[in-house]
């Protein structure tokens, strides 16, 4: 068994390089050790900064933010528990103490956290440790090869249970690696396992004409054993994949899922591929590569396939095109694939996804889908994407209209350039108790509290007019002009 990595050289043409994965004998241990927390006590550690209105969130008229905590560390997903303690996720442990895991507790009741603490010592097995959830009493999270579990003890911020190991992941570190977790109300977890590569190329068939089309694996073998969705049972401890179902396939990326216990079924947000232009220059143009093709919010549903490797979603012409990589001219329909609900704009990477359940937030925003759009890395030559919470309404189980901004102002800038230009960028969403929406950001670890101010001030459709304003001329959130390239 092989894997495959794709890259570029110093003029821009692609490469590749091969390596070998030895499956064989690389199962980690978990480390069964009571919990060496640390903890920081007394002033807010929320800068000066952060109280400066350019720090302030734009939202729809009649929502708050606060800044409940800052600077905990680059950060990925995080969960609200029933009393409001909140449980953050880090890319990985932080060092010397070498936790992964915080948590925090505002103690006074003003909003903001007071006390902070670290904890979570178990193997740093990759850089993108994404996932913290809250299910039946227990907190699940994740490194790239684990999923993990504590029971949570009334009272206690830190659990002080053992950390169970629940799923193991067969294979060694490799791109797209998060383990996304959602949970259905019958007793089981889901797992995603997605797909290492960009489209499944191969390597030995592009070098046999490298001035051509980058051509794909056919059929593709990672999917014999990646790029889908699996059912574990989510209270089993040490469970491999033999052990799990295939719900789905066909899937490149997945880093946003959830369970909509109104329609009682998941939902998924799926990165789209790169490198339409580069791949197949002779159909496509750099300004392709910028907004091609959609990311996709679709329900998983029992046996589908989503199309990965084989096709990609044109939002333009609304439908699913077969990929150059394997005989693809732009043109060219792919059929036979499960139907997406929407597109998303391209390489927004959506990368956490929450149906809102509270009463807090006007009515418009109940069992609706919040997105968190943690923006694009690959758009030049023109300006990056993204950058911030979308919300998609739902009526009667289904979504309505499109997408829509509900907080921006995370980038701190107009035109970003690279991703590096945005100072920070929304990575994960919980919901507290009280219907307040909680976002994290990636770069910093800064977390937000979003409230509806008045729940007895009617929401208006004019509240949303600056949001939809800056959805039409922020260049982060319109679609590029071709030939508007940053200079």
């Amino acid at each position: 068994m092989t894997g495959f990595r794709t890259g570029r050289d110093a003029s821009g043409k692609i490469t590749f390089q091969w390596r070998a994965l030895l499956f064989s004998g690389l199962a980690l241990l978990c480390l069964q050790c009571r919990e060496q927390a640390v903890e920081t006590l007394g002033p807010d550690p929320v800068s000066e900064q952060a109280s400066k209105p350019k720090d302030s969130l734009i939202l729809p008229g009649g929502f708050t933010s606060v800044v409940v905590a800052d600077s905990l560390g680059p950060a990925r997903h995080l969960a609200v528990n029933d009393n409001g303690d909140i449980y953050v996720k880090l890319r990985k442990p932080e060092q010397p103490e070498g936790l992964g895991n915080v948590a925090l507790r505002d103690r006074d009741g003003d909003g903001r956290a007071d006390s902070i603490v670290r904890f979570g010592r178990y193997p740093n097995d990759g850089a993108f440790a994404t996932e913290m959830r809250i299910h039946n009493g227990y907190l699940y999270f994740s490194s790239e090869l684990v999923v993990y579990r504590q029971k949570l003890q009334p009272g206690e911020l830190v659990p002080q249970t053992e950390e169970e190991r629940l799923v193991q992941d067969p294979y060694p570190i490799r791109w797209h690696n998060a383990k996304v977790l959602a949970f259905d109300e019958s007793g089981g977890m889901y797992v995603t396992f997605s797909a290492p590569t960009n489209a499944c190329e191969d390597g030995e068939l592009t070098r046999q004409d490298p001035q051509g089309i980058v051509r794909g694996e056919n059929p593709c073998s990672q999917l014999d054993i990646l790029g889908g969705i699996w059912r574990f049972d989510a209270a089993k401890k040490d469970q491999q994949l033999a052990d799990a179902r295939r719900i789905a396939t066909g899937v490149r990326s997945v880093v946003g899922m959830a369970w909509n216990p109104q329609t009682h079924a998941l939902y998924a947000v799926n990165h789209g591929r790169d490198y339409l232009y580069n791949h197949a220059p002779m159909y496509y143009r750099a300004w392709h590569d910028a907004v091609m093709p959609a990311e996709e919010f679709f329900q998983v549903k029992a046996g589908g396939d989503y199309g990965w490797p084989y096709t990609y979603y044109d939002p333009f012409r609304k439908q699913r095109m077969l990929a150059p990589e394997y005989g693809g001219d732009g043109k060219t329909p792919a059929t036979g694939y499960s139907d997406i609900l929407m597109p998303l704009p391209a390489h927004w990477a959506p990368n956490d996804l929450l149906f809102y359940q509270g009463t807090q937030f006007p009515e418009r925003y109940r069992n609706g889908a919040f997105v968190a759009f943690h923006g694009s890395m690959n758009r030049n030559p023109y300006p990056q994407g993204g950058y911030v919470v979308g919300f998609i309404p739902f009526e009667d189980g289904k979504p309505v209209g499109t997408w829509e901004v509900f907080a921006d102002g995370f980038a701190q800038a107009e035109v970003l350039r690279t991703h590096e230009d945005a100072q920070f960028r929304p990575m994960g969403l919980a919901e507290g108790p009280d219907g307040s929406l909680y976002v994290v950001d990636s770069k910093k670890g800064r977390v937000w509290c979003i409230r509806y101010a008045n729940p007895d001030r009617p929401f208006r459709e004019a509240d949303l007019a600056v949001l939809d304003r800056r959805k039409n001329t922020v260049s982060y959130l319109k679609q590029p002009e071709e030939g508007g390239e940053l200079k």
